[in-house]
């Protein structure tokens, strides 16, 4: 491994804990903002997370920041972490099918990323996931991620607000990759065996090497500087309306949506517990309440 990829690598970690800390304090100022509701402000619980190894040596990890029971978010976590180790057969063969070169000759891995999945209090506020991530083998590396709106009563605004600040976020990369990161989030959050899009899009990226880690390196940063700008006005706007029961159970019976797209289709969860890192961060992202009709 040369030492300029270890300092790529400790940069890359590094970016994504900034990251999480500007948007966990960003979430705190929005509980705090809601004074209206009756709940006290919500706080980030901050935990380590440990990746599991098989022979029990230091296999690195993270931290896993949730928050439930706020004003403005029923559940809301923010995981961060630096994992390393060997991939398992089943990672191999998935990894390979992607088209990944040489994991079976060496499966050493490196992996470090954010990965945020917000669940609302308010019906009419949008719920929303957001990742970015690098990962890295003795034969290749790449950058994935992007972030996509999962509102359970649409409004067409806020749908056009969220893409349009991703695409001024990505235009400067050059004019045709928020179309193509676009098509891509519609195609890969798309839950087959219901035949419908689990919310209305975003981006989405994997397996991105240009061959230029630093220009690729800037484009994860500018996909995870859009979030909050994205996604902090809509929140804002949304999460004193008054509602319903009724809009509580529409919100109850999307949430199994995402449910079953995150158990039954997400690349991350099956990663995650087929590589051995810790699971209640892996599967964070689950709803508190779900129901299904």
């Amino acid at each position: 491994m040369s030492s300029r990829m270890d300092a790529e690598k400790t940069r890359a970690s590094a970016w994504f804990r900034t990251l999480r800390d500007e948007i966990v304090a960003a979430f705190e100022g929005l509980e705090d903002k809601l004074t209206t509701a009756p709940a006290p402000a919500g706080r980030f619980e901050v935990s380590e997370t440990k990746r599991a190894s098989d022979d029990g040596s230091d296999a690195g990890g993270g931290l896993m920041s949730v928050m439930r029971g706020g004003r403005v978010f029923e559940k809301v976590g923010v995981n961060v972490s630096t994992v390393h180790g060997t991939l398992g057969d089943a990672a191999q063969k998935a990894m390979a099918a992607r088209g990944v070169p040489g994991v079976a000759e060496n499966p050493a891995f490196w992996a470090s990323g954010i990965s945020l999945v917000a669940h609302m209090q308010n019906p009419h506020a949008p719920a929303v996931h957001m990742n970015t991530r690098m990962f890295w083998t003795p034969s290749a590396w790449w950058f994935g991620g992007g972030s996509d709106l999962n509102p359970c009563i649409e409004y067409e605004e806020d749908t056009a607000h969220f893409h349009a600040t991703q695409k001024r976020h990505l235009d400067p990369h050059g004019d045709d990759l928020y179309p193509a990161l676009k098509s891509w989030a519609d195609e890969y959050f798309y839950i087959p065996h219901r035949k419908r899009a689990r919310g209305v899009g975003g981006i989405f990226m994997d397996d991105r090497n240009s061959g230029d880690w630093e220009a690729d390196f800037a484009l994860t940063q500018d996909i995870g500087r859009a979030f909050l700008p994205a996604f902090l006005p809509l929140t804002e706007r949304r999460m004193g309306a008054e509602w319903s029961e009724a809009d509580k159970n529409t919100q109850l019976i999307h949430r199994g949506l995402y449910a079953e797209y995150n158990l039954v289709y997400d690349r991350g969860t099956k990663f995650g517990l087929a590589t051995g890192h810790d699971a209640n961060a892996v599967l964070m992202s689950l709803p508190p309440l779900a129901k299904w009709v």
